[in-house]
């Protein structure tokens, strides 16, 4: 049977607020880019996406 340890690493103010601002962008530009987005750019976006991959989609 295995155990999982949890360390608890502690971390700066200036390290938490950081990472709380790089979230607030993020989260910002998921609700006001691409959920206030047209359709069409989305989908647009994630075609053009997938071929510069090297991904077929037709």
């Amino acid at each position: 049977m295995a155990t999982s340890t949890v360390s608890n690493i502690p971390l700066s103010l200036s390290d938490r607020l950081t990472a709380g601002i790089i979230a607030l962008l993020i989260g910002g530009f998921l609700v006001f880019g691409a959920g206030l987005a047209n359709s069409a750019v989305l989908h647009d976006t994630a075609h053009d996406t997938r071929h510069s991959y090297g991904f077929p989609c037709h």
